[in-house]
This record gives structure tokens, sequence and C-alpha cells, in this order.
């Protein structure tokens, strides 16, 4: 799997540039603020119509345009697709995949799957759990299009149950929707549990010997998923409703008395562990940079494994927040499919990686 062309037009500060990529190693490279990482967000947007690092589409628009559009030629499946995604600041977003109009975001990771890693994810451990689920979420949009869609539908009724828990107090009538969405909530719910713990599983495995190899055989990493407390996350959808249900009728009067939604895999977290001892309360600073690294590692790793390619693998930035021993662990690591790698010289990477050097400069490039 591999992008051979990407054209952006007044996306970011791109007004209209054109690049044409190896389809190994990609180094970008350049002062900071001119680009680098716009370019590498074209990429995973391209990839499920999602920026890693943008609330919303407007934020991605050149501030002199009013319309963008990202389009990138690419290689997958032993097949070529051209995928296009127009949007602006008065028109809906559309997609197409060889101009055929696509109707879910879903079908862009069908064509390009994507593993993106910035800075901020060497923090992982150490965050929120919040930051973890949106970890898991955003490697299992792409694996499985009845994940994404059990999210969209939690998220939606999630925030309207918010909602009706918050103005019950101004308008009691409102509690008597609570059944309808504690009902679509445990379903959906069930269903984010299901996925998440089997994806969690692999996960496990693959991170525990991307970490040893990195530490040199001396520290062991567990991956765990936390949900309820009385769901049995490995059981079937059906068996983990009827066990959400049953939590949510437990929790209803804190629910109210809070007018939060306590119940549900939105408080759900991903639990790791080195030597035993939990990382994010007892790890050292190499340690869980370490633990983030095989966790991403291992997502390209599980990712290349179900869709019988690897992904492109976007890494921003990462290689400065790095000690050199960690740079040539993930340096070694990174054969076997396209990578893009931004950095702000290119003297080092360039020597060291066969491949295409970009040096971008206030959203133009040059390449050698």
């Amino acid at each position: 799997m591999q992008i051979d062309k990407l054209r952006l037009q007044n996306f970011r500060n791109y007004e209209d540039e054109t690049f044409c990529f190896h389809p190994l190693c990609n180094v970008i490279y350049g002062d900071n603020a001119q680009g680098k990482t716009n370019l590498l967000e074209a990429i995973a947007y391209l990839s499920c119509g999602r920026s890693p690092r943008a609330r919303s589409e407007k934020e991605l628009l050149r501030f002199e345009g009013d319309g963008a559009k990202v389009s990138g030629s690419i290689g997958s499946r032993q097949r070529e697709f051209q995928v296009e995604i127009g949007f602006g600041r008065a028109m809906r977003r559309k997609i197409s995949i060889n101009k055929v109009p696509a109707k879910k975001t879903s079908e862009l990771a069908a064509v390009l799957s994507t593993v993106y890693f910035c800075p901020d994810d060497l923090m992982l451990i150490r965050e929120g759990a919040a930051a973890r689920r949106r970890f898991l979420d955003e490697a299992l949009r792409q694996l499985l299009p009845r994940y994404e869609e059990a999210l969209l539908e939690y998220n939606r009724l999630y925030e309207h149950k918010t909602r009706i828990l918050r103005d019950s107090e101004e308008k009691p009538s409102l509690l008597q929707l609570l059944p309808e969405f504690n009902e679509g909530m445990a379903r959906a719910g069930a269903l984010l549990i299901h996925y998440r713990a089997r994806y969690c599983e692999k996960l496990a495995t693959f991170a525990a010997q991307v970490h040893s190899e990195c530490s040199g055989g001396k520290e062991a990493l567990s991956v765990c998923y936390e949900t309820v407390s009385t769901v049995d996350p490995f059981a079937s959808p059906q068996e983990i409703y009827l066990h959400l249900i049953e939590h949510q009728r437990s929790h209803e009067k804190a629910e109210l008395a809070s007018r939060l939604c306590l119940s549900g895999p939105h408080k759900d977290d991903l639990v790791i562990s080195i030597n035993g001892s939990l990382a994010k309360s007892f790890g050292s600073q190499g340690q869980t940079r370490t633990a983030a690294l095989a966790l991403k590692l291992a997502e390209r790793e599980i990712m290349g494994e179900t869709i019988g390619e690897m992904p492109v693998l976007l890494l921003d930035d990462v290689l400065s927040e790095l000690d050199p021993r960690r740079q040539e662990f993930v340096l070694s690591r990174i054969g076997g499919g396209q990578v893009f790698i931004t950095c702000c010289e290119d003297d080092r990477l360039g020597t060291m990686l066969t491949g295409k050097v970009f040096h971008i400069s206030n959203g133009h490039s040059l390449s050698r």
C-alpha cells in the first residue's frame, strides 16, 4: 500500500502543490511552521476523512480560500485508485474514489490505511484515559467499518443523554426519554467493548514483543482492556449488552444526582504495566516513551496483518523527541512499507535512509 501522488489545493498553507512520492521512504524537512506537518496531516485525512489535529474541516482551509481539495493516486490491493476529497466554508464535503461518489468515510480506509505518530503520542501512557480510548478508536475505525458506525451512534446518544440529564431539573419530562437512550447506548456500547477487547488482546502480544526488543529484553510490557467491573469484555455482544443495561440501572440514581453519564465504554481505559507495575504511576519517562513506541508500532503490525498490506506510516517529528538508542530502534523497524518522516534537518536521515527528500518552505516543496 502506497500513495504515489498527492495534490493539495487551498489545504492549510498550501495553495496548489503536487507531490510525487517514493514507494519506500520520504523524508520531509524544513524550518518550523513551513508545512511539514500539514503534508502528513493531508495524507492521514485522505485515509479516513478526519484530521489527527483539527476539530473541524474549516481549520484545514487556507486563509485565502473558500474551498479546498485533497486528491491522491494510491496503489492498494494490487489496484490503482484515484481518491479526492473536496470541502469548503459553504459546501458539503464530497468524497470520490475512482470518480465514483463515496457515501461513507469508511470507504476511504478500504483504499488507504495510515498510522500517524506524533510527539504527543509519546505521552500516551501518562495522559488520561480519554487519550488511550482515542488511540483504540482511531485504530479500529480504519479496520472495521462496523466499529465506526457503532462509535458514531454511541457518541450521538451519549451527547443526547448528557443534555437530558443536564436539563432535567428545569424540564423533568425529559427523563421519560432516558430508557430509549440507555437501550441504544447499551447496544452500541456492547459492540465497542467487544471489538476493543479483542483488538487489545492482539495489541498486548505485538506491543510486548516490540517493547522487549527496544528494552533489550530487560522489561516486560503488559496491556489490558479495562471496562465496567460487572462486564466480561470477552463475552458475546448480546451478553455485554445485558450487563450494561443492568449496570445502567444500578447507577440510575447517581446519574440523576450528578447529571452525568456514569455507565458505559466512554469511561473505559487501556491499562499498561511494565514489569508488573502500573506504567502511568510508576514508569520512568524512558519507560513510558518506550511503551508508547511499542503501542504505535504494534498498531502498524496489527493493521498490516489484518488488511494484508502494511499501512503508510507517518512519523511527524517523532525522532527528534527520542534519544539516539530509540531513534535507531524505530528506524530499524520501519521497513516493509511506505514511510514519511518529518524533521528539521535532513543530513542524518538523508544518508541513512533510501528514498526521496523534500524540502518544505512556506507551503512549497523542492525534492531531490
